[in-house]
């Protein structure tokens, strides 16, 4: 059995906690704490991603994350991972492209250990209604990290 480990960052909304056992992530939290250092290089690895992250220099995360329950849950969160950043997508649409139902996408997003690593909250209501956030101040972090995406978002350039 592996030790547990764990590192905080301060970021604009609030401190952000990675816990990991060995090399994997067990889960991210976002609200009060203190600020602290990891001495294992999952956590370390992890917060300077998520430090790069909210300075708006990564949009995708390369981090070891513990497996998911059954292959249904690993395909329902890879989903999840695979709504690009600066994009959204409704419960209802990210169902449809899953084979799911959008309540299993909700309780899916709900349950999220992982909140912006597995970006849960690009994922929003029918008619873009931001809904629902189980992290930090909830809907006000939400639409903090939905704008945070949008400042950041590279632009296609067009012929």
């Amino acid at each position: 059995m592996y030790a547990r480990d764990q590192a905080s960052i301060a970021t604009p909304i609030g401190v952000v906690t990675i816990i990991a056992s060995g090399e994997a992530i067990d889960s991210v939290h976002i609200g009060d704490a203190a600020v602290s250092v990891g001495t294992s290089e999952t956590v370390r690895e992890a917060a300077d991603q998520l430090e790069a992250w909210f300075a708006g220099e990564r949009q995708n995360f390369a981090l070891n994350l513990q497996a998911a329950v059954t292959p249904r849950s690993m395909a329902l969160r890879d989903g999840l991972i695979a709504v690009g950043y600066g994009a959204t997508m409704s419960y209802g649409e990210l169902a449809r492209r899953l084979g799911s139902a959008p309540r299993a996408i909700g309780q899916l997003c709900a349950r999220n250990p992982y909140p912006i690593i597995v970006p849960c909250h690009r994922i929003l209501g029918q008619g873009g209604i931001i809904g629902a956030y189980s992290a930090g101040d909830g809907p006000t972090t939400k639409a903090w990290l939905l704008a945070h995406e949008q400042r950041h978002r590279p632009f296609a350039l067009t012929a």
